[in-house]
């Protein structure tokens, strides 16, 4: 997640959040609010791709996209590897109706994830601006699920409490690191580079003292 600006707070009572157009041209398209310019979201991809490909040592040739909003990540994706195969799955009816034929979205959720995303692996799967909001048992099974699913790097963003955050906080869950460690750890992904996670084996290209378990949040 990049920052973001709302001042509404989420509670119990809140009323559920529509992944409408609204939602969308808020967030993603108002200058006001907007979480991140086309650039950003080209170095953010450019990133993952890069770790991805330094771990798996040869061109991805496949992403996830879990938690896809519009599949904003295509197009970059695209102009980095042309042939990439790119499947989305995000909750939202309106960006499945508007752009899943054009971007390959499906309907679904992480917790979902299995029924809509075959067999894998994936070379690259992508969560950006999700896992923070999801309820603790839905976390640990959609990281339970991207893991099974993966094939070189996951790229998740996760933010642990402490951390300067601005943004949708409607439904943000305020975690310690100790907690995502714990979770991380359980899973079996080890940090490979900001957000970029990898299993074990995965990991192993790093040079030892680069190799470490996931710790969100953490300073030396």
């Amino acid at each position: 997640m990049t920052a973001q600006r709302d001042t509404a707070r989420g509670g119990a009572r809140a009323r559920p959040k529509r992944y409408d157009r609204g939602y969308f041209d808020k967030w993603y398209r108002n200058e006001r609010h907007a979480v991140r310019s086309p650039a950003e979201l080209a170095r953010k991809v450019a990133l993952a791709v890069a770790v991805a490909e330094y771990v798996l040592d040869r061109p991805i040739r496949s992403v996830l996209d879990v938690g896809a909003g519009e599949g904003a990540w295509l197009a970059p994706l695209r102009r980095l590897r042309p042939r990439v195969r790119y499947l989305g799955v995000d909750q939202s009816e309106y960006a499945v109706a508007r752009f899943g034929r054009r971007r390959n979205l499906v309907r679904g959720s992480v917790e979902t994830l299995p029924a809509h995303a075959g067999e894998g692996p994936f070379d690259l799967v992508v969560c950006a601006d999700v896992l923070n909001y999801l309820p603790t048992p839905a976390l640990a099974a959609g990281l339970a699920h991207v893991r099974r699913l993966l094939g070189g790097v996951a790229y998740l963003e996760i933010f642990a409490a402490g951390e300067s955050m601005e943004g949708d906080l409607r439904g943000w869950h305020r975690r310690p690191a100790a907690f995502y460690r714990h979770l991380f750890d359980r899973v079996g992904l080890t940090t490979v580079g900001p957000h970029c996670y990898a299993p074990p084996a995965g990991a192993a290209a790093l040079a030892a003292h680069q190799r470490r378990r996931a710790t969100p949040g953490d300073t030396p």
